[in-house]
């Protein structure tokens, strides 16, 4: 947990203060000030004896006993300060602003290092280094500007980058969106975005606390930290929402399997934030957006009417939405036959709802209350109205602020006219109101946040696998690809059906494996990886002539070992995958199979452990779905046990996390049977 004296100082000292407040800590001072901090500040320069009017001391020997200290000085000297603070002045709250650590180089991490472990000495807390500060609606700890308007209802907002927090702090100003608390981690030496979470989770209160939280990643350094806190918020009730920047060099690194190919740093990333519920955006107006939406009253269904004044942007906001999920209802009958008649001639009201650009506020109330009360179709309203700068839209903007706080149903305001209406737009945005400015950006995020419908599961199912023999193989096993019959044990063992095969060193054993498994039959080359690149399948073999003239073909293929002989089954190919994506621990896949799944790609992912839920979703939500279930003539497949096999996977790898990649590919399935006929695991110790 972050201590007490970082959040809620009743003294702070700014170690670096300046009368110059184009610096760090000349302008951290001047905002701990002008917004209105009640404890004692204290300053440290050794050039001044007071700074913006606060006395300031030459050194930090000097000062009284303080709870926090924000310091902006030469990396070279913090160590000697924390360590006086920290012994001397029982200080437990660190903010250090100065870059020229970790970030740097070696000499600069161990320097890092040693201000941690000197914090972690009394049990103190320390944000930064290299980053802007911290602001909650105790202090403006933050040396940037502008300073939102802080409201114990806004968003919580953590980032791990300054810059990149101050220009969403500038965007949602625009917007009325106000924050609750800001958290720039910097370079996260001892507090990073998860430790911030778990202190969001561990001190939320249901009726003071916000309920939204915005991140901004980088690096996401303690997966099932985040996972663990972001799932406790999500139950609570919370909205989270996040930007994650940038990928990984191992998710472009050569893949030696479908599964490596398919799953990477950023897929880990998305089976994440979607098993903990968390929204994901890519740039920082999405962010905001999605944000506003969850500012407004709850949307409980996707029935939307779009009210507007401009055609264009209602067309556009139209196509948007119904792309993403969302329905634009046509609305007749008789009442919008009387509706029609209270406005001007020309005007629409199927949906969207045009009153023309002559439209005035008395319409626009008289649209509302319709869409509130008589048409039970709709579920919420989008309003867009802007102006071309040739008339007042005071009147319009107030009857949208009435009528947000009147109805039950949402409204959402578009005001794009940024610059002919800023006046009016600032205005509204004073009463406490939000807006959006862009139609598009808005349809995306209202579709984003009313498809966030993740029930958050876990796993709780007893085991189903035969623990003792899996880890018996896998103790005895070496690093890399396991033999065929090693992997067939493997998955027998786990309970997943495999077809019965034979793998052959000889003809006269692919001879005895026919005699067994009758014909027609399928041989595979076992040895290269990928079989179907070095054309290592034959098929629909049907006479011991063409036996023997597969098994002599298929040998004399490079890194070719044996032949794996197989009766020849009908069904649809699937696919189930498993991949270690570094301390995420297991990605679990599934989609259709065979060369499928190098050209559709349509597949889903699941952080292990899978739940039954988590499953079923996995096959459900697959784009290819209608074939799995089957369609006009054509057999489904048993889905109950392709759900089945994705849990036995997900069992698999937990009890053995020495898999570094898994491949049933292809599985084949029908109504009847699902079962593995091509299966690949890696093993890294």
């Amino acid at each position: 947990m972050l201590h007490k004296k970082l959040l809620n100082p009743k003294s702070i000292v700014v170690v670096g203060a300046s009368n110059n407040t184009a610096t760090p800590g000349g302008s951290v001072l001047q905002n701990l000030i002008n917004c209105g901090y009640k404890g004692v500040l204290y300053a440290v320069n050794p050039k001044e004896t007071e700074v913006q009017g606060i006395k300031c001391y030459p050194h930090v020997t000097a000062i009284p006993n303080v709870d926090l200290a924000i310091i902006a000085i030469a990396a070279k000297f913090t160590l000697e300060t924390v360590n006086v603070l920290t012994e001397n002045k029982n200080t437990k709250g660190f903010i250090i602003f100065s870059a020229g650590y970790s970030e740097k180089d070696a000499e600069g991490k161990e320097l890092e290092q040693q201000i941690v472990n000197q914090i972690k000495r009394v049990n103190g807390s320390l944000l930064g280094p290299n980053n802007i500060g911290l602001l909650n609606n105790n202090y403006a700890g933050v040396f940037t500007k502008p300073i939102p308007k802080l409201n114990k209802k806004g968003v919580d907002f953590i980032s791990g980058s300054g810059a990149t927090a101050v220009f969403i702090i500038e965007a949602a100003i625009a917007t009325g969106l106000t924050f609750s608390s800001v958290y720039s981690v910097g370079n996260s030496a001892q507090i990073g975005v998860e430790e911030v979470l778990e202190h969001l989770d561990k001190s939320y209160d249901y009726e003071i606390s916000s309920k939204v939280k915005l991140l901004y990643i980088e690096s996401i350094e303690n997966p099932k930290k985040l996972l663990k806190h972001a799932t406790s918020l999500t139950k609570k009730g919370c909205k989270i929402i996040a930007i994650k920047a940038g990928s990984s060099k191992e998710g472009s690194r050569a893949a030696s399997s479908h599964t490596g190919a398919l799953a990477n740093s950023d897929a880990a990333v998305d089976a994440l934030f979607k098993k903990a519920g968390i929204i994901r955006c890519y740039g920082r107006n999405e962010l905001i957006n999605t944000a506003l939406i969850f500012m407004h009253k709850k949307l409980e269904g996707k029935n939307i009417a779009v009210i507007t004044h401009a055609g264009g942007p209602a067309v556009m906001l139209t196509d948007i939405l119904s792309k993403n999920g969302l329905n634009i209802p046509k609305i007749s009958g008789k009442e919008s036959e009387k509706l029609l008649n209270e406005l001007y001639l020309g005007s629409s009201v199927s949906n969207p709802i045009d009153f023309l650009a002559t439209g005035t506020a008395e319409q626009l109330e008289i649209i509302i209350d319709y869409c509130e009360t008589k048409f039970s179709e709709i579920d919420a309203m989008a309003i867009i109205f802007g102006s071309p700068g040739l008339f007042n839209v005071s009147e319009v903007y107030q009857v949208i602020h009435e009528k947000i706080r009147s109805c039950k149903k949402p409204i959402y305001p578009i005001l794009p006219s940024v610059v002919n209406v800023a006046t009016e737009i600032k205005t509204f945005i004073a009463k406490g109101n939000y807006c959006f400015t862009d139609e598009v950006i808005f349809g995306k995020a209202l579709a984003k946040a009313y498809n966030n419908t993740t029930n958050i599961t876990t796993n709780n199912q007893p085991p189903t696998i035969d623990t003792e023999n899996i880890r018996t193989i896998i103790a005895n096993a070496k690093n890399g690809f396991l033999h065929p019959t090693e992997v067939k044990n493997i998955l027998q063992f786990s309970g997943i059906p495999v077809v019965n095969e034979f793998v052959c060193t000889s003809e006269k054993e692919s001879i005895n494996a026919a005699t067994t498994l009758s014909y027609p039959l399928v041989m595979k080359v076992v040895g290269p990886i990928h079989k179907s690149d070095v054309s290592g399948v034959v098929l629909a073999i049907n006479s011991e002539k063409m036996l023997l003239e597969s098994f002599q073909k298929l040998m004399a293929i490079k890194n070719a070992t044996s032949v794996l002989i197989q009766p020849m089954k009908k069904g649809t190919e699937l696919f189930v995958g498993a991949k270690k994506e570094g301390n995420f621990g297991h990605l679990i896949l599934c989609g259709l199979g065979g060369i499928y799944i190098e050209i559709l790609k349509d597949i889903n992912t699941c952080l292990s452990p899978v739940s039954p839920e988590e499953a079923t979703a996995m096959i459900q939500n697959l784009k290819s779905y209608k074939l799995i279930k089957g369609y006009r003539n054509k057999e489904g497949v048993n889905q109950a046990i392709f759900t089945d096999i994705i849990l036995k996977i997900s069992e698999l790898v937990t009890i053995a996390p020495e898999i570094s990649e898994l491949d049933l590919n292809p599985l084949l399935g029908n109504a009847s049977e699902v079962f593995s006929v091509d299966a690949r695991i890696k093993i890294e110790k």
